[in-house]
């Protein structure tokens, strides 16, 4: 038994052990932001371990009764080792939108993120320290005595604290560049963060959804029907496109056909899919998108399929988001899914299984979404078949810092060859299509990935503090001949407008001009297509 004097004798223990064993990643960022060397530097550093040891201390003396506190403590050391585990792997944080990519995680993307790795962290800082909190003894003592002893330690803490952050206010004061820093500290950032996320967004007034409904433009008699196809990418980077200048061949059947237009300037609206993909379905746009207001209106697959197109969802996603009302979900056979998936995750060849081109002169406008598993890490080599590793060697592992740079930029770089390979197929479809349908296909991920870059990996920075390797992603068109036709497409036009900026905002815009659909929310600002139509009306097909 660890006999130990009074409760905050208990709690200065508790959060020395936090400020000392879990904050490895917070420290490495302090030391390469604050020391040069300096007595003041290490002066300031000592103050900052002070104030974190006395606040993580405070947080467990607010914990009425000595059996509660120490259960408190018992359940925060599971949570604080997690978020060692992830800052210290991969530089992520926890904050509230990684709060909710954990809610919404599914046994597939937590069986991908099992390694040995992981399994240290959670014997060392999740379980043994809860043996230690159970063996700690304290001896009885009146309530109005500890509530006493409480209140004086707190008070002393908060008068130590403020008289050894008085010497160096001004660099408390965090520049943009170094506020991540607050993101890093375990588990008193995670608390904030889950306490963030489960209060919630404020809720916006519900608009009527009567008063924004999209409507179907008028159609030729004889017009074809439209077949689109929206392909959400998962953590696909413009960085490693070779459409967009990478140097190595990882577009090569995308970068041989017609009809294709990348756009070299795209952003997402969030580095997390659990934000990003709403967000790009919304009409709010980043600076007015929350999760809240996304509950509040349509998305644009409803809208589309109020207004009678039949839209179609199609997963190989972990995510748990859901299309909405009208959308038909469509899930894949048990043979094909025996066929094409592990335990862990699917190939996004699965999304390809039926997708027939059904010949329907005149009949429904289609919009069919695919939600890609795409280049989703760690376990990238798992995103693509053996025999389609075209760049060795290839990183095997989930435990990424473990593997060298080049290893890791193969192992992702074979990821993205083979969403050129699955998007090829599905322009394909769309091709063999045209003699029924006019055709076009909408690429954009949802955020891209950090690859070792300034000590970080995966994705879901905070966006103020995100590097671009997050943020910068691929926004890609394809357009048949019928369609360019149809909508009037200038294409010099479009490609001389590829290099300006675009981003998620733009991809709700996009769908409803595409789909030739009119609504009130529709900008035409923001449909990259708009600038560029031109020419006569369409031509009906029956006089084609």
């Amino acid at each position: 038994m660890l006999h130990l004097p009074s409760a905050t004798a208990f709690a200065l223990l508790m959060a020395g052990l936090f400020v000392l064993a879990f904050n490895q990643r917070f420290w490495l960022t302090a030391a390469g932001l604050f020391w040069t060397g300096s007595a003041a530097d290490a002066a300031f550093l000592a103050a900052l371990g002070l104030l974190l040891l006395l606040a993580h201390a405070v947080l467990l003396l607010l914990v009425p009764g000595r059996l509660p506190m120490q259960v408190a403590a018992a359940l925060l050391f599971p949570l604080a080792a997690m978020a060692a585990y992830c800052a210290d792997s991969f530089g992520v944080v926890i904050d509230s939108n990684m709060v909710r990519n954990l809610g919404e995680t599914d046994h597939r993307e937590v069986m991908g993120l099992l390694s040995p790795r992981l399994l240290v962290y959670v014997v060392a800082l999740g379980v043994v320290p809860v043996f230690l909190v159970a063996r700690c003894r304290m001896p009885p003592a009146p309530w109005r005595r500890q509530l006493r002893e409480r209140a004086a330690f707190i008070a002393a803490a908060i008068v130590l604290g403020a008289a050894v952050s008085l010497p160096f206010i001004s660099r408390f004061k965090l520049s943009p560049e170094q506020r991540h820093l607050a993101y890093l500290s375990v588990p008193g950032a995670a608390l904030i963060s889950a306490a963030e996320y489960f209060r919630g967004d404020p809720v916006p007034p519900v608009h009527a959804r009567a008063e924004t409904a999209a409507r179907l433009d008028g159609r030729n008699p004889g017009v074809k029907p439209l077949m689109v196809f929206l392909v959400i990418g998962e953590t696909a980077r413009h960085a490693n496109f070779q459409l967009g200048g990478y140097p190595r061949p990882t577009n090569p059947a995308l970068a041989s056909l017609a009809n294709l237009y990348y756009f070299t300037e795209a952003e997402a609206c969030a580095t997390s899919t659990a934000l990003s993909v709403p967000c790009m379905l919304s009409p709010l746009g980043r600076d007015g998108f929350s999760m809240a207001s996304y509950h509040a209106v349509p998305n644009v697959l409803e809208e589309l399929a109020a207004a009678g197109v039949g839209v179609t969802w199609r997963s190989n996603n972990t995510s748990r988001f859901e299309p909405g009302a009208g959308v038909r979900r469509v899930a894949p056979a048990d043979d094909v899914r025996a066929a094409l998936c592990n335990a862990e995750s699917c190939l996004d060849a699965i999304l390809l299984e039926g997708l027939e081109p059904a010949p329907a002169r005149g009949g429904q406008d289609r919009l069919d979404v695919f939600h890609q598993m795409g280049s989703h890490g760690p376990a990238y080599y798992l995103r693509y078949p053996p025999q389609d590793e075209h760049f060795r060697p290839a990183c095997r592992r989930k435990d990424l810092p473990a593997c060298s740079a080049e290893e890791l930029r193969n192992a992702y770089d074979n990821t993205i060859r083979y969403t050129d390979h699955v998007l090829a197929r599905m322009i394909d479809v769309l091709a063999r299509a045209s003699a029924d349908y006019d055709t076009a296909l909408l690429y954009v991920s949802d955020h891209g990935e950090s690859l070792g870059e300034k000590g970080l990996f995966l994705h879901s920075a905070p966006y103020r503090y995100a590097p671009e390797e997050q943020k910068r992603i691929p926004f890609m068109l394809w357009l048949s001949d019928g369609y360019q036709r149809r909508a009037r497409i200038d294409p010099a036009c479009l490609r001389g407008r590829l290099q300006q900026p675009v981003s998620h905002d733009n991809v709700y815009h996009s769908l409803l001009g595409m789909m030739e659909a009119s609504h009130p929310r529709y900008q035409p600002m923001l449909d990259p297509l708009s600038a560029c139509r031109a020419g006569p009306a369409p031509v009906p097909y029956a006089a084609r």
